[in-house]
C-alpha cells in the first residue's frame, strides 16, 4: 500500500509540473509554402509499369 502512496504522490507531483508551465499561444498560425515539383518529362509510352500482384507484366 505504501507503494501506492508513494506512485500516487509521484503523479500527482508530475502533473503539478506539467500544469505550471503555460501553453503556448499563437495569434497566427503561418504554415510555409509547399514547393513546386517539376513536371515529369518522359512519355507514358516509355514509361513501364508493371503488376507485382499478378506475377506478369504487361
Amino acid at each position: 500500500m505504501a507503494e501506492d502512496d508513494v506512485l500516487s504522490q509521484m503523479l500527482h507531483a508530475w502533473r503539478d509540473d506539467i500544469e505550471s508551465v503555460p501553453f503556448p499561444q499563437f495569434s497566427e498560425l503561418l504554415i510555409p509554402r509547399q514547393q513546386i515539383r517539376q513536371r515529369c518529362t518522359a512519355r507514358p509510352s516509355a514509361v513501364r509499369v508493371t503488376n507485382a500482384t499478378q506475377g506478369t507484366d504487361a
